[in-house]
């Protein structure tokens, strides 16, 4: 709205416009790597997608019963994603506070190692069992999540953040879209490309290690790069031997810090005073004293937005894979691998030009209810597309209402470059950056560790008599009501801390 200018005689007769603060320029090359390792995480992760049904069919715990399928995928899911997040859980924060002392790329470097190992495993299981191990170790070892969120803000200011998450989705998006087509294209080869892989016997015993090789192999590179490229974003740090011996040493120290600050306050007064605003500042707090109302707000609203996505993300390729009689549509992997990636492709673009602007225009909190009431159109589609198949087959119809559920998911999707500058926002001191997303993701992760499990294990119910068909539906909108709740406890303007600026 524009303001009332009140005229008197002192009021000049030509008005000088405000300037607009200038956005400071994006740093273009560490930018770029931060973004390359981020693809690393979606990319493993959706690889498995479009050939999950197929595998849990093929180990056989299903004995051909089609609709315990969507079961036993929440029970992978509970072991290959909810697992995952379990593990992730127990370890996110830690390797976040981590990093607040001892700087970001140890811990990147750790986390990358880590992700590229376990897909190799996971490529080369053939129990259950296997799979189980190759995910905890992905988890167990992974804490870049949170610790890119925070290089993020520390190579950013208060003008070009929004602009800068305006471009992660690139990295989401593009590992969304390459992963379902690697996971499609390169499951089972020596059956598929019997002329390139059939008389390769290894590709017979492990149909699917292609498939988890190649973002394996990937992972392996981006750990090169940001070895040799990556700088370190985090000023103040220690080595971590040094960490190691001043948590040894603390009481001891402590006790020569007393003696020598009751024989040296008079002298040291002053200049205490003058660097004590930017001490404080830079330094990594207590975990008690991030334990604030503002910080669980942020992270709270990160969580459940997370848990809504991931959710009908569990669920998605499920109703592709299960026939139409069942309740889905009864789509092969390939196809289902090219939905998900033409999503992936359509959500990277969409936020890239239109998200920095329409921030600018409306704000974090208005972008971000828009965001998670899109959940309401996302979760009716599937019931409005099931429907019209059945009536009609796949027809125009149906892939207009698979359009409507892409709009609605990349509208979702807004809501996480919101949540994670409300996150930054939240944090009491630059030096506790770290801490601070690590508490976001280890309630996400926890969350994370029910959500597929539980809206893939309703999607098996809702399948199994038609008078049970709605009930996954409902358990998804009743987390996007939680969602919107949550989501009234933002506050219009940021808290009183402004972002950090460099």
């Amino acid at each position: 709205m524009s303001q009332q200018i009140v005229l008197d005689e002192e009021t000049p007769l030509l008005q000088v416009p405000e300037q607009k603060q200038r956005k400071t320029p994006l740093p273009w090359r560490q930018f770029s790597i931060i973004l390359l390792l981020q693809l690393s995480e979606p990319l493993t992760a959706q690889v498995i997608s479009p050939f999950a049904p197929e595998l849990i069919r093929n180990i056989g715990v299903t004995h051909g019963d089609e609709t315990k399928v969507g079961y036993y995928v929440g029970l992978m899911a509970s072991v290959l994603h909810s697992l995952f997040y379990l593990t992730q859980a127990c370890t996110v924060l830690q390797w976040s506070r981590l990093s607040d002392h001892i700087g970001r790329k140890p811990v990147v470097l750790t986390g990358l190692f880590g992700l590229s190992l376990s897909m190799y495993c996971f490529g080369l299981s053939k129990t259950f069992v296997g799979l189980i191990l190759s995910r905890a170790l992905n988890g167990a070892l992974n804490g870049n999540v949170g610790v890119m969120k925070s290089m993020m803000v520390e190579i950013t200011d208060h003008t070009n953040l929004a602009l800068a998450y305006s471009y992660m989705p690139i990295a989401w998006s593009s590992g969304g879209t390459l992963g379902p087509l690697i996971g499609g294209f390169l499951s089972r080869p020596a059956e598929r490309f019997p002329s390139l892989f059939g008389g390769v016997e290894f590709l017979r015993t492990y149909p699917y290690f292609l498939a988890c090789a190649v973002p394996a192999t990937f992972v392996a590179i981006t750990w090169v790069v940001a070895f040799l490229f990556l700088e370190e974003t985090h000023v103040n740090r220690v080595s971590l031997t040094q960490l190691i011996k001043s948590r040894f040493c603390k009481d001891s120290s402590n006790a020569e810090d007393s003696d020598s600050e009751s024989a040296t306050s008079s002298t040291l007064s002053v200049a205490a005073s003058a660097n004590s605003s930017e001490i404080e500042e830079n330094k990594p707090l207590p975990l008690r004293q991030l334990l604030i109302p503002r910080v669980f707000i942020a992270a709270g609203n990160y969580a459940i937005l997370s848990v809504i996505e991931i959710a009908f993300r569990g669920v998605q390729p499920l109703f592709y894979a299960t026939s139409i009689e069942l309740g889905g549509l009864g789509l092969d992997p390939p196809r289902i691998g090219d939905i998900l990636a033409l999503y992936g492709i359509l959500n990277g673009i969409f936020q890239i030009f239109f998200f920095a602007r329409l921030h600018d225009r409306f704000g974090s909190k208005a972008i971000y209810t828009i965001a998670i009431l899109s959940g309401i159109p996302l979760i009716l589609t599937f019931p409005m597309m099931n429907a019209l198949a059945k009536a009609y087959g796949v027809n125009w119809g149906v892939w207009a209402i698979v359009g409507v559920q892409i709009a609605s998911a990349m509208a979702l999707n807004l809501g996480y470059a919101c949540v994670f500058i409300y996150i930054a926002d939240s944090s009491p001191n630059r030096g506790s950056l770290g801490a601070t997303n690590g508490i976001a993701q280890m309630m996400v992760s926890v969350l994370r560790t029910v959500g597929p499990a539980s809206a893939t294990a309703m999607f098996s119910l809702s399948i199994e008599t038609e008078s049970r068909a709605w009930f996954v539906y409902y358990y998804l909108l009743a987390l996007v009501s939680i969602g919107i709740g949550a989501s009234l406890f933002l506050p219009r303007k940021m808290w009183t801390r402004q972002l950090p600026t460099l």
